[in-house]
């Protein structure tokens, strides 16, 4: 699929698609209710992700919102009824499948307004994140009788640490994009008119400069050794096993040649020439000759 098949949707869904010069821009837009998040919402994101991740003329996806807001969390037009006991058999509270981590492409979350709940989390799921400086963000489900969502529990205490993350995911108190930056969740934050500026140069070096196959196994690696808590020796075997398939590839010499030319360099591998290529499987204890040792007290 195509992401230009879904680019059709259109507002209804609450998220729209456009595609520039191999840069995938997703915004969250229902702006009359800042990007409040739905579950057609969810479910558009994430038809979104798979399209943009199969098609190999996507090289990195910005993940934005229509201003003033990122995503102001869920929506609460049910008034006290919102969270009401789900039917659905299909509920989860990670309504957005694949996460942005999973995918193939970088991630860029331009965070450019409020990102409260569900309008934070899901972004934390980016590779990368440049906030507005003046913008609330909160992760506040336990003041409302809940608890946080998008594998939160998960993402945070890596991005952040555990005693950071302990802070925002038990008290649900607000901070700004400068806070966001000392905690390490963002790489910058900058007015919120110049985040998607920014995300897209980002994105748009990364089309132009960054070899496909080099970026997407670079990502998974990267992944892996939070996923499978990897240990130095375990991503020393996956970082040689994928130094083995990419050297002396036409990538390899393109990229020098380009260099040596003074030009942009033109990539000829597909992303999707390289799905059969696991970096965590070349970490796997038989993969480095070492045999699996219990981690007491691992982290989940």
């Amino acid at each position: 699929m195509k992401v230009t098949d879904v680019e059709r949707g259109g507002r209804a869904s609450g998220v729209t698609a456009r595609v520039e010069g191999g840069v995938a821009v997703l915004t969250l837009d229902r702006p009359q209710r800042r990007n409040a998040f739905t579950r057609e919402m969810g479910r558009a994101l994430s038809t979104h992700y798979r399209a943009c991740d199969a098609d190999d003329t996507i090289r990195a996806i910005v993940l934005t919102g229509t201003p003033p807001a990122f995503c102001a969390g869920a929506d609460l037009s049910g008034g006290d009824r919102t969270f009401d006991s789900p039917t659905a058999p299909d509920f989860t509270a990670t309504p957005v499948t694949p996460a942005a981590f999973d995918l193939s492409k970088p991630v860029i979350a331009a965070v450019n307004g409020h990102a409260v709940g569900i309008g934070l989390t899901l972004a934390l799921q980016a590779d990368i994140r440049i906030m507005a400086a003046d913008a609330t963000y909160a992760v506040p489900q336990v003041r409302f009788g809940l608890v946080p969502d998008a594998m939160a529990h998960w993402t945070l205490p890596r991005l952040a640490g555990w005693s950071a993350a302990a802070e925002i995911l038990l008290t649900g108190r607000k901070f700004n994009g400068d806070r966001a930056v000392q905690l390490g969740l963002a790489s910058s934050a900058l007015p919120a008119e110049q985040v998607l500026p920014a995300a897209l140069e980002i994105a748009h070096d990364i089309a132009d400069n960054v070899a496909p196959a080099s970026a997407a196994l670079c990502k998974q690696l990267l992944w892996a050794t939070a996923r499978d808590n990897l240990d130095p020796e375990q991503v020393a075997a996956a970082e040689t096993r994928l130094h083995h398939r990419l050297m002396g590839s036409p990538d390899a010499i393109e990229g020098i040649r380009a260099l040596r030319e003074g030009r942009q360099p033109h990539w000829s591998a597909r992303v999707s020439d390289y799905r059969d290529t696991t970096p965590a499987a070349a970490a796997a204890p038989e993969a480095t000759g070492r045999r699996p040792t219990s981690t007491p007290g691992r982290n989940p």
